[in-house]
């Protein structure tokens, strides 16, 4: 089974806002990826990003600087 890490999350209302959120990332050079989204949170597109948790800075900043969907950021464990 695999262990569980916390993770920093990030939830969009379309799925074309977590296409962008992936693309800009990899432009980037951030590490995460792609996942449906946790039960735990309700949301509109069902998937999220989620990146080590180390990460969230400049997540954050990406988001803000490239003008992203993001619906809500969170840290979790999953």
């Amino acid at each position: 089974m695999r262990q569980k890490t916390e993770k920093c999350v990030v939830t969009f209302r379309t799925t074309a806002g977590a296409m962008a959120m992936e693309a800009a990332c990899q432009a980037e050079g951030l590490p995460g990826r792609l996942i449906p989204i946790p039960r735990s949170i309700t949301a509109g597109c069902g998937l999220c990003w989620a990146a080590p948790p180390g990460a969230r800075e400049k997540i954050e900043e990406l988001v803000i600087k490239k003008h992203l969907d993001a619906d809500g950021i969170y840290a979790m464990i999953l």
